[in-house]
């Protein structure tokens, strides 16, 4: 038995799956008012070869939905059996290409028109946009540009929904075009408008679950945990969060489910055991997380350093700052070094930590190294908001200090300024 190469080779061509052949083949078997009897398995017999010569009906549709012969799929007729013509009306045809919905409209112009299809390349070139993306925000952290970008990104992404694709692909775009919403969604967080970042997420959660993408899904709860609590709304950054942690990714990847574990516990930090059971529970998972399974490129920001920033958010909010500078300290030493913004965010959150000891000179000389850390770059909002934090605690803590003067007079043109 000879496994029919030309029609694996077909199959590879037009981005589908054995189910996603199976389901168009049926799609043409029921156009013509018949039944559709084709699975998975029955794929699975033609492309081992234990199935030379299929059924007429499936030979037909099989012709109609990669707009070529049986003989060229591979299949050979049984020896003495003249070869077969066309018998369907080409009219018919036509009408079905035109009129189908569901993955056979979407399959038959792939491989008939295949100049003008869309495939797993433009994904991909789709994806390094997103890549590039996140290496940006990387260093130089959200701002109005790089939203603007991202919602070009995501429209394209839509724009090529109008071309011929195969379910797979057309999934692939939706999960790409909702990836790209949320990348704006982040960048608006990042310069601390809330509100505009929830009408972004209420767009990407619809395009998620259109891509049926549970990892593009999480990351969309994970960042309205995050925009609810810039709202000053905190029963739904824990609804959020929660929802997070029952997106399916979590029950695969246990890194998802840490972060997901991790968001619950910052956004809940009024529930000091319920945090600190959230925040043992991030623990828990991400110490079974492996590092090699391949993941989206927005997700490398978290991991060991990630956590103990979050641990040092938490215990400072809680009345722990001695905790929470030692958790700073370790997150600072695990932060890997193309995360500047990440340095320069934790650094603030360990000034802020010992600012909470009443160390005021070591807080300003370690507050002063995050404009060092973002020489030439702007400030993103959500930075300038905790420096302003920063300095307005300052001023309560230590009212008169000649330090905190000093700081004022050096810095506030810097940590004030919207750019």
């Amino acid at each position: 038995m000879e496994a029919n190469t030309l029609l694996a080779d077909a199959l590879s061509q037009a981005g589908l799956t054995q189910d996603e052949l199976a389901e168009a083949v049926n799609d043409h078997l029921r156009s013509l008012g018949r039944e559709g009897t084709v699975s998975d398995r029955t794929v699975r017999h033609w492309l081992t070869g234990k199935t030379r010569w299929p059924h007429p009906r499936q030979r037909a549709a099989l012709e109609a939905v990669f707009g070529c012969m049986s003989e060229e799929l591979g299949f050979t007729p049984p020896a003495g059996s003249r070869s077969p013509t066309r018998t369907e009306d080409p009219v018919h045809r036509r009408n079905f290409l035109t009129v189908a919905t569901g993955t056979t409209a979407a399959v038959v112009p792939l491989v008939a028109a295949r100049p003008y299809a869309v495939g797993t390349t433009d994904v991909i070139r789709l994806r390094d946009g997103l890549d590039a993306l996140t290496t940006l925000d990387q260093s130089r952290g959200g701002h109005e540009e790089m939203e603007r970008t991202a919602l070009a990104g995501a429209a394209e992404a839509l724009e090529l929904q109008k071309r011929a694709a195969s379910q797979r692909v057309r999934q692939r775009l939706f999960s790409v075009a909702a990836e790209y919403t949320t990348a704006a969604a982040w960048s608006a967080v990042d310069a601390r408008n809330g509100l505009r970042a929830q009408g972004h997420l209420h767009r990407a959660l619809c395009l998620a679950g259109m891509g049926q993408d549970s990892i593009a899904e999480l990351d969309v709860w994970n960042l309205y945990a995050m925009a609810a609590r810039q709202q000053q709304d905190h029963t739904q950054a824990v609804c959020a969060a929660q929802a997070a942690q029952k997106t399916a990714v979590t029950r695969r990847d246990p890194l998802f489910a840490s972060l997901a574990h991790a968001r619950t516990a910052v956004s809940s930090v009024e529930d000091r055991q319920g945090a600190l059971r959230s925040l043992g529970h991030a623990e828990e998972a991400l110490a079974k997380a492996s590092i090699d399974e391949p993941r989206p490129s927005w997700m490398a920001f978290y991991g060991p350093s990630e956590l103990l920033t979050i641990t040092s958010i938490v215990r400072d909010r809680m009345g722990d700052p001695a905790g929470a500078e030692a958790a700073s300290h370790r997150a600072l030493a695990a932060v890997p070094e193309q995360f500047r913004r990440n340095r320069a965010l934790i650094t603030l959150q360990l000034a802020l930590t010992q600012l909470h000891q009443g160390d005021t000179d070591q807080a300003c000389a370690t507050a002063a190294q995050v404009f060092t850390l973002m020489d030439g770059s702007p400030l993103p909002g959500r930075m300038r908001s905790r420096l302003g934090d920063f300095y307005r605690e300052l001023t309560t803590l230590a009212p008169g200090s000649v330090t905190a003067q000093e700081w004022k007079d050096r810095y506030r043109s810097e940590w004030s300024q919207a750019r």
